[in-house]
């Protein structure tokens, strides 16, 4: 494997779930390599020659398997952002009513962060260069889905979520939780998100103005 192998974390596990198989597996030691570059030398420093010379792949394989630079980029990217999902849509389908519904939504958020934080970090970084990419209207779409999954089961408990604009219910919910999340990616703080979830749920459900006993 790469030399940026293994991550203390889960992260190469999501890279197994989005692309399983023996014959992704060169897709995948590319993309761990470039989550290893990045995180060792931030979005600018990681060249396409940097990732090449760390997995020991050709640039041809690079090319031929991603497109560019960008679209290896986005590809890491969009894997996080899918399995990510894919743990909010899990906690959700074992939610029973609006609070229970909150609770999964940063649970979620900050047990995949937790549990994934190379990745978690890349992908704060990487957002802003992927949203102005040629991988933008993906990364829109991709968006819409996953918050309109949210919001669609929001919408089946609106009674108890009281006149919030929908619009927004996202930033309110996992505001707290990803403030707290970057600052623990930066080492600005000490304890992992996982550890104050009870917490960050607790403040998401008062941003909406309800009370601790709805």
């Amino acid at each position: 494997m790469a030399q940026s192998d293994p991550f203390p974390d889960a992260s190469l596990a999501v890279l197994e779930r989005q692309w399983p198989g023996a014959r992704a597996a060169l897709k995948r030691r590319i993309l761990a390599s470039a989550l290893g570059t990045v995180n060792r030398l931030g979005i600018d420093g990681a060249t396409i020659e940097l990732i090449r010379a760390d997995c020991g792949a050709s640039v041809g394989n690079l090319y031929h398997h991603f497109g560019n630079r960008e679209g290896l980029l986005a590809a890491l990217f969009f894997c996080g952002l899918d399995d990510q999902h894919a743990l909010q849509q899990q906690y959700l389908a074992a939610a029973h009513g609006a609070r229970a519904g909150i609770e999964a939504m940063v649970f979620s958020y900050v047990d995949w962060i937790s549990d994934h934080p190379a990745l978690a970090r890349f992908m704060f970084q990487a957002r802003f260069v992927v949203s102005q990419g040629p991988q933008a209207e993906v990364l829109a779409q991709r968006n819409r889905s996953r918050y309109g999954a949210a919001l669609a089961w929001l919408r089946e408990h609106s009674d108890a979520l009281g006149d919030t604009p929908r619009a927004l219910l996202p930033s309110l919910i996992v505001g707290a939780a990803e403030n707290y999340s970057r600052a623990w990616l930066s080492g600005r703080v000490k304890e992992s998100p996982h550890t104050q979830r009870r917490w960050l749920a607790q403040a998401a459900w008062r941003s909406l103005g309800l009370p601790d006993d709805a």
